[in-house]
This record gives C-alpha cells, structure tokens and sequence, in this order.
C-alpha cells in the first residue's frame, strides 16, 4: 500500500494536478485521493483502471492493486490464494458460511467484521477480487456443496441474506459454476468434520486445503487427496441435485427471507 500510494502521488504531480483535480476525473473526492496516497485506504480494482486511464500510466495501477488486495489477506491464507488463482478445478464443500467465491459484498462484509477487524474493508476488497478468477474468459471448472445449514443461517439480516440467495441464483447460469445443496435430510455424512477444498491443475500436485480457527492447511499428500475426494464425492452423492438443489434455495429464500417485517422492524421487499 505504502508503495502503490508513492507510486499515485508521484504519478499525479508529475501530471501536475492537484487532489481534487484527479479526484474530479475519477469520480471520487480529492481527500480519498490523499488517504490512499498515504496508505490510510485500500485502493479497489476500479479505482486503480480510472487511475490508469486519467495519468496515461500503462496499466501500472491495475497491476499493483492486485498486490495490494492480496496483502490484505492473512498471511496464512495467502499461499492458498495463490494456488486458487492457478487451478483448473476447485471443488468445495461448506458447512456453515456460503463460499467466500460466492459471497456478496454485504454478506462478506458481515461474515469478516465479526471480530470488529479494523480492516474489514482490507478484508472485504480481497475477498471480492478472488471472485474474478470466475469471470475469466477460461474460468476454473468450479463444484460446491453447501449445506443446507448455511441457507438458514441468518447471516446479517433479511435482506443480506435475500441478496445471497439471490446471487446463488444467479451464480446457477453460469456454464463452468454447480451448486448443490446437502439437505438436513441427508443425516450424517462425510462432510461432519467440516468444510475443505480440493484444487486440481494442469500442471501441479492437486491440493486439499481445510481451516481451523486460528489457521489454513494445505497439503499435496496422496493420502490426504484420496481421503478428501473419497468425502467430496459422497457428499456429491448425497447431496440434492442442480435443480432441485436451486429448487430449495429459492423456498428458502422466499419463507424464511421474505417479505415480511422482522419483529420491530419493516419489510425488506
């Protein structure tokens, strides 16, 4: 960030414009302009391209927000990131959160501020960058499996939560993205010890990556990457399929995110 701000206010003044200049520009203010020189604001993937088009500066900008934004995630995390953008396939069974892939800003921004993080935004920015490996021209062939669990767990409110579903949805169209549901029905299953990842590449080992509280695990091990494709395809087996898998998200969108006033509240049509 320290770097990226440098970077903006050397670009700006050789330009010769002023905060509020370039703030103009960029459609933003000229103090935002000055938090992110001073590296006191993240800066995000749109802002850096109107940057880079206002100062001429050859993409400069677009590629270092990537750096910037892959900084903001845990240091634990980071190594997985990294791989994730690489893969061909990722498969994914959650137990408890919609997949961070799939997550919208303001679930995410939910789901990150529960520890009062000072960095949500940080947090938040880098999530929703990781989703662009999905709008790739070539996309990584992406399976998920949630269950039913998470579509009942109110996660901010009503409205979040219809604008999740809603977006898994929406997420259903797309050509190289399946989401199943695992219902209540499906009692005990292999998915009991939590969620995990199974990456595949082209050229790499295929990986197995899980969490605890306090850290991520990745591994390559062969017995670990049986074990773990054993359980997915299980839990594939078990779970509802495509269309009736969309078929529950939308009943339980509509009867437990619906329309109706939240006790004290009002509607969130």
């Amino acid at each position: 960030m320290d770097y990226y701000g440098y970077e903006l206010r050397r670009a700006r003044e050789a330009a010769g414009l002023t905060l509020a200049q370039l703030g103009s520009i960029v459609f933003c203010t000229g103090s935002l302009i000055g938090q992110i020189e001073t590296a006191a604001r993240v800066p995000q993937r749109e802002f850096s391209e109107r940057v880079d088009a206002a100062l001429g500066a050859d993409g400069l900008f677009s590629r270092l927000v990537g750096l910037v934004l892959r900084s903001q995630l845990p240091s634990w995390f980071q190594p997985y990131a990294e791989m994730e953008a690489k893969a061909s396939y990722i498969s994914s069974f959650q137990a408890q959160l919609v997949d961070g892939l799939l997550q919208t800003e303001a679930y995410a921004r939910v789901v990150l501020g529960t520890r009062d993080n000072g960095n949500v935004d940080g947090l938040v920015a880098a999530r929703l960058d990781r989703q662009r490996i999905l709008d790739r021209d070539r996309p990584p062939v992406a399976w998920v499996v949630l269950s039913e669990a998470v579509l009942h767990q109110k996660i901010g409110g009503r409205e979040v939560m219809r604008e999740q579903l809603t977006h898994l949805l929406d997420l259903q169209k797309r050509r190289w993205l399946d989401i199943q549901v695992l219902p209540f029905e499906a009692g005990a299953h292999t998915g009991l010890m939590g969620s995990f990842y199974l990456l595949r590449f082209e050229k790499d080992p295929d990986i197995v990556y899980t969490e605890d509280f306090v850290q991520g695990h990745m591994t390559a091990n062969p017995e670990a990457l049986k074990e773990g494709s054993a359980r997915y395809d299980h839990l594939q087996a078990a779970a509802l399929s495509v269309n009736d898998s969309a078929a529950l998200i939308t009943r339980v969108m509509e009867e437990r995110y619906g329309n109706d006033p939240e006790p004290g509240g009002h509607g969130v049509a």
